[in-house]
């Protein structure tokens, strides 16, 4: 397995956590979408908190280019930060919900 399967391997096991913990309030559906063959992968909460509609994403992320471009970070922590813990360089994360000139200033890809 190479680079790109071994993210592939992180990604999901991480997307899969997350979708363990349901939020504490609201009746909200927690699904974790795992598209291997097109390299996306997805955490969506949906469903209502009392009168207001909650649906969205909370974690988004592609792999493109052998890059890991992290979409949407609706985490507390920074799933970027877990995903260098869990092994994949910080040179191969691309912070893709930052604009790209504020990207330079990060220690993560620029793209």
């Amino acid at each position: 397995m190479g680079n790109v399967g071994q993210y592939r391997v992180i990604i999901r096991r991480l997307i899969q956590e997350y979708a363990q913990s349901k939020p504490s309030h609201g009746d909200i559906q927690v699904e974790a979408i795992l598209d291997e063959a097109n390299d996306h992968y997805e955490l969506m909460y949906s469903g209502w908190s009392g009168y207001y509609r909650i649906h969205g994403s909370v974690i988004h992320i592609d792999i493109r280019d052998d890059k890991v471009w992290i979409q949407q970070d609706g985490t507390e922590d920074g799933i970027a930060n877990e995903l260098v813990k869990a092994g994949i360089p910080r040179d191969r994360i691309v912070l893709a919900f930052k604009d790209p000139e504020l990207r330079k200033h990060t220690d993560f890809a620029v793209a």
